[in-house]
């Protein structure tokens, strides 16, 4: 090279520390990894909401408008969905995201654990302990899992890691791992399919070497770990034992940022209470007919009779934390899934959760700002999406991943006059159209910037 040469180069490499330095400082300098970022929208996401503005009419189209533009997580539920060119892979999602001006944020969520959901059929993966002839997961054939976990390792962890390598000091990105796996472990283990030894021993290794894998391979990667919601873990024993499990765990929770909460569900955000404990870390602000007139105390759920603290998720966000102090010396913070909770009393059973009638969608993506509970509001389920198939697919044939839940009184085609619902994943027009028309997007009293405070 001429000298001429050489210093526009050694300038170039110059500006790309820089940038990369300062992309570094950013995320560490304030903690939330949201903060500061502008979030990534996928443009797969927006044919599909595209499809259904053209149909629809009023508010719901207005509303739908408005959610074509809400960034939300995208699942990387098969291995297929890793490598890639185009923005159905990890590494296209990336490399579209790392071209922006400056880089989004991505939030993506890492699922694919050998007998995956092993307390329902709708999101059953493609990794198994054993497999039946039909090529599905048998849940009931006990063992080790030594062959499911030797494929997660090989075909699903190398490879994620390996593409979210390349893209160090290029692009933020947040992880939220294995929703609802170490939930069941704590508090369905008297589940067949849930106790099998087969899935007990897939969940702990696998989860254990993909935390060791990132941890140490991309620590500059935001870690959540999930934590149900508080209609299921918020009754202190429950929230207890899964706090034990992860204790028992070893996992390096001194690298990973906190939980994420109420993924994929309905549960009210409503507003954070005073900390008042009891015993141990339960809030018993709310607790025997204390303080009902404080709107912290809305129980559209009846939580609170059953000395369930969690009746919101902003309140069992705050017990999450304080417990996690406590029993694992862990500084947390949680992101608050608001994807489909913007109605709050629509269930005539809050246990219910496939495809739920009279939902809408809830406060958009945003970052929580000067806040010791929560990073972030996202929707890291993207409204549309279904959760489940009713018995008989749209197209007249049956669905094979059927689960009872999505013939609940309260989930979409339970009845006759409803539409049937596609599989967990596929977009549900009827559904997203639903969510529109009773969309509350905006925070109840707060302002309509990118972030929001929580005291």
């Amino acid at each position: 090279f001429g000298s001429r040469a050489c210093f526009v180069l050694l300038t170039v490499l110059g500006l790309v520390m820089r940038c990369c330095v300062a992309f570094a400082a950013a995320v560490t300098a304030s903690g939330n990894p949201f903060a500061g970022h502008t979030f990534y929208q996928n443009p797969a996401n927006a044919k599909e909401f595209d499809g259904s503005i053209a149909t629809a009419s009023g508010l719901t189209k207005e509303n739908l408008q408005k959610m074509k533009n809400v960034a939300s997580a995208y699942w990387i539920d098969v291995k297929e969905k890793i490598s890639g060119t185009n923005t159905s892979s990890v590494e296209g999602i990336l490399t579209d995201a790392a071209s922006k001006s400056p880089p989004e944020l991505v939030v993506l969520i890492w699922y694919d654990l050998p007998n995956r959901d092993c307390d329902a059929k709708a999101s059953n993966g493609q990794i198994c302990c054993t497999k039946k002839a039909d090529g599905t997961c048998d849940y009931d054939t006990q063992g080790d899992c030594s062959d499911g976990i030797a494929e997660y390792k090989k075909d699903y962890v190398e490879p994620f890691v390996s593409v979210l390598e390349k893209f160090e000091g290029k692009v933020p990105v947040v992880l939220v791992m294995e929703p609802d796996s170490l939930p069941n472990l704590a508090t369905n283990i008297g589940h067949p399919h849930c106790g099998n030894p087969a899935t007990v021993t897939a969940y702990k290794e696998g989860i254990s070497y993909a935390l060791g894998q990132l941890t140490s391979r991309t620590p500059w990667v935001s870690l959540y770990l999930d934590a149900a919601h508080g209609g299921w873990l918020g009754w202190d024993n429950n929230l207890q034992g899964f706090l034990k499990l992860l204790d028992d765990m070893k996992l390096p929770l001194d690298k990973v940022r906190g939980f994420a909460t109420n993924v994929a569900n309905y549960q009210p955000l409503g507003q954070i209470c005073p900390y008042q404990p009891d015993q141990g870390y339960r809030n018993a602000y709310c607790l025997n007919q204390q303080h009902q007139s404080d709107p912290c105390c809305a129980d559209p759920c009846k939580l609170e009779s059953q000395y369930n603290p969690g009746n919101n998720e902003l309140n069992y966000a705050q017990d999450l934390t304080q417990a996690a102090k406590g029993v694992l010396g862990m500084d947390a913070r949680v992101i608050i899934d608001t994807g489909r909770n913007g109605v709050a009393d629509m269930r005539g059973d809050c246990s219910n959760w496939c495809n739920i009638r009279g939902a809408g969608a809830g406060m958009a993506s945003s970052a929580a700002q000067n806040s010791s509970v929560v990073d972030a509001f996202f929707w890291l389920k993207t409204p549309g999406e279904s959760d489940g198939c009713t018995s008989t697919l749209p197209d007249g044939s049956s669905c094979a991943r059927f689960d009872s839940m999505c013939s609940s009184s309260d989930s979409i085609g339970s009845t006759s006059s409803d539409p049937r619902a596609p599989e967990a994943g596929k977009w549900f027009d009827y559904q997203v159209k639903q969510l529109a028309a009773n969309a509350k997007l905006e925070a109840s009293g707060a302002s309509t910037t990118s972030t929001f405070v929580v005291v």
